[in-house]
């Protein structure tokens, strides 16, 4: 089977011949000069934005980094072979073409041929052959994520063609190619990352800002960015970062709420949507009694997704009841919706059976960095409390979070919104036994099944089917209360246009532009 995505290449040459007065030149220019004409334009402009930021970065390494917030700033200095449009479909980026075998295990990409890395070295198929091979571990033998686990090998075929061969057909590898792509050998990533993205990295001061500079030698010469410098502040409190666009020091803050948004007034637009990021009441099965799954149910059942929903929210967002977003129309399955309806008494007689007529203890690791989740946990603490369960909040730094409950699964129960993610397989993952961060400690055999069966098939409808059987599955079973995919809303200054909501973490940058 092969598979094509090509970037349409046009040369139009368009000749001007002017003759005014005593001016004898003629003046000609290709589709080319007026795109390096718009670069040079876009050099001139020396506008500086400026973006506050809840959280901390965990790691300016791209292969280290997990936060949503990192992935969103971060995202503008790298570029991967692909990238995910509006839609959640996969462009081109440094890749203009890509071939499968017929046995589906070999993929064949073909490069652009003039990016160049903010060191001024030229990208080429080495470079993608040392990312990848680094992600997958072929060196070391440890990949440094489990979805990269696949790849078998990766080969340069040409200066700008690369090969990649997996062990096992995996139908979602594709998606894992928006991976950024870094320069050969450089491990100084971690200080002073370096990759081929429109912006270039500056500085980084902890707990303050992340400033990035515009890249004048973007390989995409219509996309070199009109915004010349930008500076993500890092502002942990909302209400910090309201106060500073009122007082003119801030242009964006992605993840407003309806309060900041009344607060800021009309003198500010705004770009709302849903963002594809289901937010769980996250629940350690290796912790009793959670291991009960009469106890889970009755937490299910205990829980108000609309009450939440309106509360926090003011209603703007959608009601999910398995790890799955509706955003992801084609993978989603509405069999599940209303699967737990919200029954204090039933909950009560299921804890009673469970042998907890009385309820118990149950502690809350909740990250103190964003107002959703801190005003969420209070609520759910409100609602279990009418069933008996005393909810203990701990609020942590969001580093901590990541270590306790992220990586050590050092917790009993959570609150955290899942980062979006482009194909249901890099959604679903984190509930498979032996995931590097199952942070739930979920293990189901049925459920381990469907995921594998949806990685080997290529039919997206079969593949559609298995994965709506994996979301079944956790709804069933109660792994954990699903919530809510909350719609994001960015708030800009007037003047700021240019953005678009993705299905992932991301802020287009280059395509901004500034009113004067």
């Amino acid at each position: 089977m092969k598979q094509t995505i090509k970037l349409l290449l046009f040369t139009i040459l368009l000749l001007m011949l002017a003759a005014c007065g005593n001016n004898e030149n003629d003046d000609s220019a290709s589709e080319t000069d007026n795109a390096k004409d718009t670069a040079a334009k876009a050099a001139g402009n020396d506008t500086t934005l400026q973006i506050a930021m809840k959280s901390e970065i965990d790691s300016l390494d791209p292969y280290q980094a997990s936060a949503t917030d990192t992935e969103i700033m971060m995202n503008n200095v790298f570029d991967g072979l692909f990238d995910s449009d509006e839609n959640g479909e996969l462009v081109p980026n440094l890749a203009t073409d890509y071939e499968v075998s017929e046995d589906n295990l070999t993929y064949t990409f073909t490069l652009v041929d003039n990016a160049v890395f903010h060191n001024g070295e030229s990208l080429t198929a080495e470079d993608v052959v040392y990312s990848y091979s680094k992600l997958a571990g072929l060196e070391t033998g440890e990949p440094m994520s489990d979805k990269w686990a696949v790849v078998e090998n990766v080969e340069a075929t040409g200066e700008y063609e690369v090969e990649v061969t997996l062990k096992n057909v995996d139908s979602g590898f594709l998606a894992r190619t928006i991976a950024a792509i870094v320069p050969a050998d450089y491990e100084e990533q971690d200080t002073h990352p370096i990759g081929a993205g429109p912006f270039k990295f500056v500085e980084y001061k902890v707990s303050q800002e992340l400033v990035l500079e515009r890249n004048d030698d973007y390989y995409m010469e219509d996309k070199v960015p009109e915004v010349a410098e930008v500076h993500f502040a890092i502002m942990p409190d909302t209400q910090t970062a309201v106060l500073a666009m009122q007082s003119g020091e801030i242009d964006i803050i992605p993840g407003v709420g309806e309060q900041e948004l009344a607060q800021l007034g009309e003198d500010v637009t705004t770009l709302s949507g849903p963002q594809n990021m289901p937010v769980i009441f996250g629940l350690n099965h290796e912790v009793e009694p959670l291991d009960d799954i009469n106890v889970r149910k009755a937490i299910n059942m205990a829980i108000n997704k609309e009450e939440i929903m309106d509360t926090v929210m003011q209603g703007h967002a959608t009601r999910i009841d398995s790890n799955f977003s509706p955003a992801m129309a084609f993978f989603y399955d509405d069999s599940v919706e209303g699967y737990y309806d919200y029954d204090i008494e039933a909950a009560k007689d299921l804890l009673a059976e469970a042998g907890y007529p009385e309820g118990f203890d149950l502690s809350m690791t909740v990250p103190s960095h964003a107002t959703l989740y801190t005003d969420l946990a209070q609520i759910v603490a409100d609602q279990l409390g009418q069933v008996g369960i005393n909810l203990t909040l701990e609020p942590v730094e969001w580093s901590t979070w990541l270590e306790q409950v992220y990586t050590e699964f050092n917790y009993e129960s959570t609150i955290i919104g899942l980062t979006g993610k482009i194909d249901p397989y890099d959604v679903l993952v984190r509930f498979v036994e032996g995931y590097s961060h199952n942070f739930i400690n979920y293990n189901n055999s049925e459920y381990n099944e469907a995921i594998d069966n949806a990685t080997l098939e290529t039919d997206d409808n079969k593949r559609a089917d298995y994965y709506k059987e994996a979301q079944r599955i956790l709804t069933e079973d109660a792994a954990s209360v699903f919530i809510m995919d909350p719609d994001s809303t960015i708030a800009m200054r007037e003047g700021i246009t240019g953005l678009s909501l993705y299905p992932i973490g991301k802020l287009n940058l280059e395509d901004i532009t500034v009113a004067e």
